[in-house]
């Protein structure tokens, strides 16, 4: 790897349903080289695709209504997460961690309020992500005849560790994984269980360019040496017989 480099797209505008994203991505960056991974913000893929819910059309069930008078949040919006929940991990303090049905496990199911683009308005995650992904990554080929990897990240907590990190919750054209498994260090020790995260890394870089507040949600990453892969971010779902947190 000689260089790499993290270069924001800015410019874009507020994304609405029904938008060809990748055509605006494209128009607002410098051209793209084969090998570059486009990282874009989940908030912007779901918009594009109509994942956006306005408050006002929703009516709260029992299940949230009571959550709602325990813990003082809106009704509705928890009505929204329980549309989008397979199980509830774990609900204490107003606090509410959910698996999507994706498998992934997060706050609210990864429904949320900000930059949701107008008021008393949430957005949800994609219906699949790493289709998004795929999608994503074919129509930057027809328009820009480069190919690229794409990522779709969005901010996760973690079980152990204060803040959040951005992580691939879609991935096209590039490995999840670097795998190590098998492998010797220089003092001849077999590696056993050393599996990098590869695109949650790329993913956490790229946010240092796109931030939360600066209306940047695309940034592109240059100078990797990544192999072409059909990995996608299912890959980073642990199953629930290897997970110590549940």
């Amino acid at each position: 790897m000689a260089g790499l480099s993290i270069r924001p797209v800015e410019g874009l505008p507020e994304i609405r349903p029904g938008d060809d994203l990748a055509a605006m991505i494209v128009a607002s960056t410098e051209p793209l080289h084969d090998r570059d991974v486009v990282v874009v913000a989940q908030k912007v893929v779901s918009k594009s695709e109509g994942r956006v819910v306005a408050l006002s059309t929703v009516t709260p069930g029992d299940r949230a209504l009571a959550m709602a008078a325990e813990s003082g949040k809106d009704a509705r919006a928890l009505e929204v997460v329980l549309g989008e929940t397979r199980q509830i991990v774990r609900w204490a303090h107003g606090v509410l961690i959910a698996e999507t049905h994706h498998g992934f496990v997060c706050a609210n199911a990864g429904v949320d309020r900000s930059n949701a683009g107008a008021p008393d308005t949430v957005v949800l995650l994609p219906v699949d992500p790493d289709a998004s992904a795929r999608r994503l990554r074919d129509a930057f080929k027809a328009r820009s005849g480069r190919d690229v990897a794409v990522l779709v990240t969005d901010t996760f907590g973690r079980a152990w560790r204060e803040g959040h990190v951005n992580v691939a919750i879609g991935i096209a054209g590039m490995p999840a994984l670097r795998r190590y498994v098998g492998q010797y260090d220089p003092e001849g020790y077999e590696l056993r269980v050393t599996e990098i995260a590869l695109a949650d890394e790329i993913a956490g870089a790229a946010e240092l360019v796109m931030g939360k507040l600066d209306r940047c949600p695309v940034a592109v990453v240059r100078g990797l040496a990544l192999e072409a892969a059909d990995d996608t971010a299912r890959e980073y779902v642990r199953p629930k017989e290897k997970d110590l947190f549940r």
